[in-house]
């Protein structure tokens, strides 16, 4: 029984827990009048004896009406933590360190105080033991009677130790690591806008300077009809230079049009 509501609670769609069927109105009415008549003499509620409190009651349960209350929230704040379907959830999102999980932690557990020291001696302890490692792998086993351990063996479980240690402090990294990744992906940003704005300028200014080339070549042109019209005679070219009349604002309009 126990095993399949330990496998209930691991499924990934896990069915309401099956003290649900208990919350019916009558039992809520008992636990309601089981309190009333208790009061604040006693609160806690399963050290009194409910089936002498509520005996003219008809049905009472055999099970505590004291499991039909609320969660203590200040039970789960103390605790820090509460359970869900199995699962452990902590009031306070934190990263729990390899002493927290139970295992033999060899650098200092406070963030502020520098680790680097004792990690490069847990990785100069780890080269040390894989060289008396393979020492102790070419030696002779011992006697299948005799009750040591094999040297092997504390070589391989101290490396197993110190690989935990590794893992651990680079875990306890990853927010630091999230972080340095954040400001140099916000730093690229930057450059990236600041390269698109630079040639926005760039094309700007070439712009700029085509249109200056029009209107001055403009001018000229402008410049060289009237000319060509004051010095001409009154005859048949006086007409074709009539016809070339261009004025100065269409010239520059024309201008902003091939642009």
């Amino acid at each position: 029984m126990e095993e399949e509501e330990e496998a209930e609670l691991r499924n990934p769609f896990p069915s309401p827990p099956s003290h649900y069927n208990n919350y019916t109105s009558h039992n809520l009415k008992l636990l309601a009048l089981f309190k009333e008549r208790v009061g604040d003499q006693n609160p806690d509620l399963e050290a009194v004896n409910q089936h002498q409190v509520l005996s003219d009651q008809a049905d009472v349960p055999s099970w505590s009406l004291a499991q039909l209350g609320k969660p203590r929230v200040d039970w789960i704040l103390e605790e820090g933590h509460y359970n869900v379907f199995g699962d452990t959830w902590f009031v306070k999102e934190t990263i729990p360190s390899l002493a927290d999980l139970g295992g033999h932690q060899l650098y200092p557990a406070d963030p502020s105080i520098d680790r680097r020291p004792a990690l490069l001696a847990v990785l100069r302890s780890m080269l040390v033991t894989y060289s008396n490692l393979t020492d102790a792998i070419l030696a002779p086993p011992p006697a299948p009677s005799s009750p040591a351990i094999p040297e092997w063996q504390r070589h391989l479980e101290w490396i197993t130790i110190l690989g935990q240690n590794l893992m651990a402090a680079a875990n306890d990294l990853r927010p630091v690591q999230a972080r340095g990744n954040l400001e140099l992906m916000m730093q690229r940003q930057l450059e990236l806008r600041r390269e698109e704005t630079k040639n926005i300028h760039s094309q700007c200014d070439t712009l700029e300077a085509r249109l200056l080339e029009l209107r001055s070549s403009a001018q000229e042109m402008v410049a060289s009809v009237e000319d060509q019209k004051s010095t001409a005679k009154p005859s048949g070219s006086q007409v074709q230079a009539s016809a070339i009349n261009v004025s100065l604002e269409d010239m520059l309009r024309w201008a902003e049009e091939v642009v």
